[in-house]
C-alpha cells in the first residue's frame, strides 16, 4: 500500500532537511515514538505505538536511512519491526523530499508500506486517514521547532541598543565624586579601612585625663 502525504514549514529548506534527518530530534516529533538505540548515524532502534480504528498495536524494530542526497534534499528511509504483543509485522519505505516554496518549504513523504496481523484487516480508506492524522501531528510539531526566529526580534535589538547606549553615557561614579584612580567610596572596605586607621592614631580622651592626672601627682610630691 502506497500513500503520499505533504505539508509545509516556514523555514528554510535546508534547515528542514536537516532537521528531519536527525533523528534524536525528529522522533519526539513522530506520535508514539520512541528511540531505543542509535546504532550508528543511519540506522537507529525504536517502538511505535499507533491506533487504527479500535485496535492499538505496538511494534519494536530498526530503521535506516538507505540513502541520501543533501544537493537535492532527499532521502530515503526502511524499516521494519514486529508487534510487541502479537505475532503482526510491518514493514516501511519512505522516500522523503524537501523543496522550496515561497519564503518556506515543502516536504513531500511517499511511503510504500506492507502489514501483517490485527491491522491488516482495515481497508485502505481507514490507513490513510490514521496516516494523514500521524503526519499532521508531526507536522505541527516540526513547526513549533523550527517556525522560530533564529536571530532576535529587531524590536528587541533596538531596545538593547537603547540601554547600552545609557549606560555608555551615564557617568562613572568616579566622575561624579570628582575623583580619579582610587577612590574610597562610602561603605566601601577601603574607607572602612582607612577610618579604622585614623581612630588608632588619634589618643583617646581617657588617655589623656589619665597621663595629665599622673603628671600633677608628680608635681605636688616634688613641692612636699
Amino acid at each position: 500500500m502506497q500513500i503520499e502525504n505533504s505539508f509545509e514549514v516556514g523555514a528554510p529548506a535546508d534547515r528542514v532537511y536537516a532537521f528531519l534527518l536527525d533523528v534524536n530530534r525528529v522522533v519526539g516529533c513522530v506520535p508514539g515514538a520512541e528511540l531505543s538505540e542509535v546504532v550508528d548515524p543511519n540506522t537507529f532502534k525504536g517502538k511505535v505505538k499507533i491506533k487504527v480504528g479500535p485496535v492499538t498495536v505496538a511494534y519494536a524494530g530498526t530503521a535506516r536511512i538507505s540513502d541520501r542526497d543533501e544537493a537535492s534534499r532527499t532521502a530515503t528511509l526502511e524499516g521494519e519491526g514486529r508487534e510487541t504483543t502479537g505475532p503482526g509485522n510491518a514493514r516501511a519505505k519512505a522516500n522523503m523530499k524537501v523543496e522550496e516554496s515561497g519564503a518556506g518549504s515543502r516536504v513531500t513523504v511517499s511511503t510504500d508500506f506492507t502489514v501483517a496481523g490485527r491491522v491488516a484487516q482495515f481497508g485502505r480508506g481507514l490507513m490513510e486517514d490514521v496516516s494523514k492524522s500521524l503526519v499532521a501531528q508531526m507536522a505541527a510539531c516540526i513547526k513549533s521547532q523550527l517556525e522560530t526566529a533564529e536571530e532576535p526580534p529587531a524590536e528587541a535589538t533596538a531596545v538593547a541598543a537603547q540601554r547600552a547606549s545609557r549606560r555608555a553615557r551615564r557617568p562613572s561614579r568616579s566622575t561624579r565624586w570628582g575623583c580619579s584612580g582610587r577612590c574610597s567610596w562610602p561603605g566601601s572596605s577601603r574607607s572602612s579601612a582607612a577610618r579604622l586607621s585614623r581612630d588608632r592614631a588619634r589618643p583617646s580622651g581617657r588617655g589623656s585625663r589619665s597621663t595629665g592626672a599622673t603628671g600633677s601627682g608628680a608635681a605636688r610630691r616634688r613641692r612636699l
